[in-house]
């Protein structure tokens, strides 16, 4: 059963200090239930940070993309267990998600691969040296990351129905690179609406400076919850029988 709309928004608080954190959750209220918190906030006090929203009920998604050596990320993952964080995101490697499945088990964590990066495209890949389009390391690593037991996947809205078949209905797969129709892209390079986002089987929408850089960010977090709630409806599956 799918969550809420409200809870399938995440908002990114792409910010740089913790009191601009909490400025921007006061103005954003309860129309946000679910945080996400990256380098630039995490390494800004933010992890202290995260541990308060949890505590007074929000949900949070510490954006880390582990990757070390299987020790060093378990390690990690074992300490980000107990902050009460709801999802963490590594890379796709498969030691890397080895360690990190094993180690948050019997804790409420769930483990998030990065597929490839959004703001990657073809040529970005070349460069790095891997011989595969986007496509094609997307694929291969959702399948691997499903077979080792992955919780779900971080992939951009255009790789969405192209990876639900390979992991099955029950893989979570987060979206960010949203942007409502007649928003600036910014550095990203594979960008969705809401809309085409749900209807392309994402879970989770992660939105940042639509909302944070909006006028009423609380307003224009509503708006992309009502697409959701659209887009969601749309495309519901008929009951059984």
């Amino acid at each position: 059963m799918k969550p809420e709309p409200r809870d399938r928004l995440i908002v990114a608080l792409d910010v740089p200090s913790v009191a601009a954190a909490e400025a921007l959750v006061a103005r954003l209220g309860e129309s946000v239930s679910f945080y996400k918190i990256g380098y630039q906030l995490a390494f800004a006090g933010g992890i202290d940070f995260a541990r308060a929203l949890a505590g007074a009920g929000k949900r949070i998604f510490l954006d880390l993309k582990l990757h070390d050596i299987g020790r060093t990320v378990a390690s990690g993952v074992e300490s980000l267990a107990r902050l009460g964080a709801s999802f963490v995101t590594v890379h796709a490697y498969p030691q890397t998600m080895h360690a990190a499945v094993d180690a948050r088990a019997g804790s409420d964590l769930r483990i998030l691969a990065v597929t490839v990066l959004t703001s990657y495209d073809d040529a970005d890949l070349a460069a790095a040296g891997y011989d595969f389009t986007v496509p094609e390391l997307a694929r291969e690593r959702a399948a691997q990351a499903r077979d080792i037991g992955i919780d779900g996947l971080v992939c951009s809205g255009q790789e969405s129905a192209m990876l639900r078949p390979i992991v099955g209905p029950d893989m979570l797969l987060v979206t960010p690179g949203i942007r409502p129709a007649g928003a600036q892209t910014g550095d990203q390079k594979r960008v969705v609406t809401p809309a085409l986002a749900i209807a392309a089987g994402a879970d989770y929408l992660v939105v940042g400076r639509p909302i944070i850089a909006a006028s009423n960010p609380s307003a224009a977090a509503d708006a992309i919850v009502a697409e959701i709630a659209a887009a969601s409806t749309a495309h519901k599956p008929p009951p059984p029988g």
